[in-house]
Parts: C-alpha cells; sequence; structure tokens
C-alpha cells in the first residue's frame, strides 16, 4: 500500500503541477479579457440578480438563488478553514496574495461554465433539468467529442466519492472528536444517517438544506472573523501589507521553515484558490443546470458569485485571522493552525468550539453538493436507473470516511488525480465554447 501511495503521490504532483495550475490560471485570465472584465465590472449587478433570484417562476427545478447555495455547499468545505492555514503555513503570506488573483480570473471560468451549463441543459427521463461539461460538450461541440463528455462524467463519478464525501466526512469526524471527545464510528454512523435524509429527498431537498445552512454559517463565520479583526485591528494593516509584499518578494511561513519561495507561494495560492472555489473543475455548472431560468447570462452573473464569496471573503477572513493573531510561524498547519488562531482572538474554548463547528456544518454541505454532482455525472454514463444504488453507496462511503482510515490517503490522493482529470475536459470545452459565451454575453447588452 506504501509504495502505491507513492507512485499515486507522484502522479499527483504531475497532476497538480504547473502545467495544471498555469492551464486554470490561464484559462480564466483569457476569458476574463475577452469578457473585458465583464466580472468585475458587474459585481454589484450580480449581488442584485441574487437577490431577485430567491424566487422564480421560469423553467427549472430550483431557484437561481438555491441553485448558487447548493454550488457554495459543494465549495465551501475543509479548504477553507483547514486549506488556506495549510496554504500559508507551506507558501508563506504571499499565497494569500495568488489566491486571491485566482480567485478574481476564476470568476470569469465560473461565469463561463454556468452560461454554457444553461445554454445547453437538458431534461431527463424523469423531468430534472441537467446539464454541465458532459452536457455543453456533447450539444455544443458535437458528436465527434462525445468521448471527452464521457471521459469528464466517468471521472466526476468516482472523483466524488474522495473529495466530496470521504475526505470531508473523515474531516467532521476529526473535528467533533477533537472539541467534544466524540466517537468516529458514532459521527460516523450519525452523519450517514443526515445526509441519507437530505439525500434521497432529491435536488430540491439538497437545495432547501444548502439555502438554510450555507448563508447562515457563512455569515457566523465571518461574524466572529470581523470580530478578531476588530480586536487586532492595529495588526490588521501590517498583515495585509506582509501578504501583498511575499508575493514578489517570498517568505517563511513558520519559524526555521527553509523556504517559502515566490514559486511556493504562486503555487500553493492558485492551488488553493482552485480547490476552494472550485473554478475551471466543472463541477458548479451541474447546480446551476437546476436553476428557474431561461437566461445563461443572468445564471453566469449569479454563479460567479460563488467564487467571489468563497475565497474572496470566507478564505480570506480565515487568513486574516491568522495573521493578525500572530500564530501563522507557530509551526501548526492546516485547522489546527486555524483553531489555534480563533482560541487567541476569542476565549480558549469559544475559538475552539467556532472552528470545529464551522468545520463540521461546512464539511456537511460539501457532502450534499457533492452527491448531486457524482450522481449527475453517473447518469449520465449510464441512465437514471443508476441514481438510488448510487445514492445507497454515497451513503455507505460516508460512514467510512469517518470511521475507517487503512484506506484513506490511498483514496484522497486518486480523488486529486481524478479532479484533475475532471478538469482537462472542461477547460478545453470553455476554451473551444468561448466565442458562445462572448456571443450570449453580446446579445444579453452586459458585454
Amino acid at each position: 500500500m506504501e509504495n502505491l501511495n507513492q507512485i499515486l503521490s507522484t502522479a499527483s504532483s504531475w497532476a497538480w503541477g504547473p502545467v495544471m495550475l498555469f492551464l486554470l490560471l490561464g484559462t480564466g485570465l483569457y476569458l476574463t479579457i475577452r469578457l473585458r472584465f465583464l466580472t468585475l465590472r458587474n459585481l454589484f449587478y450580480a449581488f442584485s440578480l441574487l437577490w431577485k433570484g430567491r424566487k422564480s417562476n421560469e423553467e427549472g427545478d430550483i431557484s437561481p438563488f438555491s441553485a448558487l447555495m447548493t454550488a457554495m455547499a459543494a465549495t465551501v468545505g475543509t479548504g477553507n478553514i483547514a486549506g488556506v492555514a495549510a496554504a500559508l503555513f507551506i507558501g508563506g503570506p504571499g499565497a494569500i496574495f495568488w489566491m486571491w488573483m485566482t480567485a478574481l480570473v476564476g470568476m470569469a471560468t465560473k461565469y463561463g461554465e454556468a452560461v454554457l451549463a444553461v445554454k445547453y441543459r437538458e431534461v431527463d427521463e424523469d423531468g430534472r433539468h441537467v446539464g454541465g461539461p458532459m452536457y455543453y460538450i456533447k450539444n455544443g461541440m458535437g458528436e465527434k467529442w462525445k468521448p471527452l463528455a464521457f471521459a469528464f462524467a466517468g471521472f466526476g463519478t468516482i472523483a466524488a466519492f474522495g473529495i466530496g464525501n470521504m475526505v470531508q466526512a473523515n474531516a467532521v469526524a476529526g473535528a467533533m472528536e477533537s472539541a467534544f471527545g466524540f466517537n468516529n464510528q458514532l459521527t460516523g454512523i450519525v452523519l450517514m444517517i443526515l445526509v441519507g435524509l437530505v439525500l434521497f429527498g432529491g435536488i430540491k431537498r439538497i437545495a432547501h438544506t444548502a439555502t438554510a445552512l450555507v448563508p447562515i454559517m457563512a455569515v457566523l463565520y465571518i461574524g466572529f472573523s470581523v470580530y478578531i479583526l476588530a480586536i487586532f485591528s492595529d495588526e490588521l494593516p501590517g498583515a495585509l501589507m506582509t501578504i501583498v509584499e511575499s508575493a514578489f518578494t517570498g517568505s517563511a511561513a513558520a519559524g526555521g521553515f527553509a523556504g517559502a519561495s515566490i514559486i511556493l507561494a504562486i503555487q500553493f495560492g492558485v492551488a488553493r484558490g482552485v480547490f476552494s472555489n472550485e473554478a475551471g473543475l466543472g463541477t458548479a455548472p451541474i447546480a446551476h443546470a437546476a436553476a428557474k431560468t431561461k437566461d445563461p447570462v443572468k445564471q453566469g452573473h449569479i454563479a460567479m458569485l460563488g467564487t467571489f464569496i468563497d475565497t474572496i471573503i470566507l478564505c480570506t477572513m480565515t487568513a486574516l485571522v491568522i495573521m493578525v493573531t500572530g500564530v501563522w510561524q507557530s509551526g501548526e498547519t492546516g485547522s489546527p493552525l486555524t483553531a489555534l488562531a480563533f482560541s487567541t482572538g476569542l476565549d480558549s474554548n469559544l475559538g475552539a468550539v467556532v472552528v470545529a463547528i464551522g468545520l463540521a456544518v461546512f464539511a456537511f454541505t460539501t457532502l450534499l453538493g457533492w452527491s448531486y454532482y457524482g450522481e449527475r455525472c453517473a447518469e449520465y454514463v449510464t441512465g437514471v436507473k443508476v441514481i438510488t444504488g448510487y445514492r445507497v453507496l454515497w451513503v455507505i462511503a460516508v460512514f467510512a470516511g469517518a470511521a475507517l482510515s487503512d484506506y484513506f490517503n490511498t483514496v484522497l490522493i486518486l480523488a486529486d488525480i481524478l479532479n484533475a482529470l475532471m478538469a482537462i475536459p472542461n477547460l478545453i470545452a470553455l476554451l473551444v465554447l468561448s466565442p458562445i459565451i462572448i456571443k450570449l454575453s453580446q446579445e444579453n447588452q452586459r458585454l
């Protein structure tokens, strides 16, 4: 098993190496320029659409607002708490700057994905509105590209069990054990029941749950973060200056840590931005395809807010709290570093509880969002008959992720590789179909 993990780790480092990160960042930058910075110019317009999109009577399964909350349920996860801390530890404060840059261009990627998802979506045998990369590859690029669509769906079907299931379930179990001493098996059983109750209700129940949980948890997490930043307000200008300066000069993260060079800052900043908001992976458009809308461009504007809220707001809160409390050089990393920062800024017990509950709720919503992604991918590959079996297997995997650890590292590494393989067909489609994205934006008079 150890040899297998070494082989997979090498493959993962290649899959998520500079070439992949350049493709993801390059695609976002290309679309940003082609769209004449539409995503930045129309940010307030997008928020106005989000407010109006809470209710809709147009064709689709869930409201435009709920579609965004479902997509954010999948993206707002352990990466916002543990991932940012790890990026800061390894890449230094400069990684946060490059995370911001990745998010700003990633907004154009997410915009383009949602535009194409709504434009080329279908209605399946059970009357559900389905879409995503596999559908805009097949319907937008033609029959000869269908193998690429099948490849995306195949990779997504399997990869969902890693990043979207077992990784998240393991994080919930770890958080509950460290904060409250709960047994991992007990957490796995409870989590399995909760996920099952939501999952077997389909996209509408998933959307309702996400619409209830995501905004509340995000507001609470931001609220505690802002409170700490207010307490340490004297440190905030220096923290921001350190982040910007380190992006171009490099800075060691932990005391005695050799090296957070500029290259490491860029690599881990870009990687964290991508893993956090998933712009370019092709997952979010699967949720946005179910929106009750007839306007792809309006849904694209709503979709791009997911990247802004996830990375520019939530991930930044985590990073700044770690910076201003001065614990970023403590030698801790991951969720323990974030917990230490909140414990320093708040009462020690309260800080640990905030991080543990935040991690658990964010991971729980990710389990729900990714279950929908995996299910739609599996449906594309085999048809609607697979849905019930896929849901059963998903619930079982939740318990395995929380309670078992023997094969966890192998699953995690394999999922990383499959995620990279998912991104490739999606990025090709975005580039090939970029004229359609531009044309629709012009017709909508937003470009």
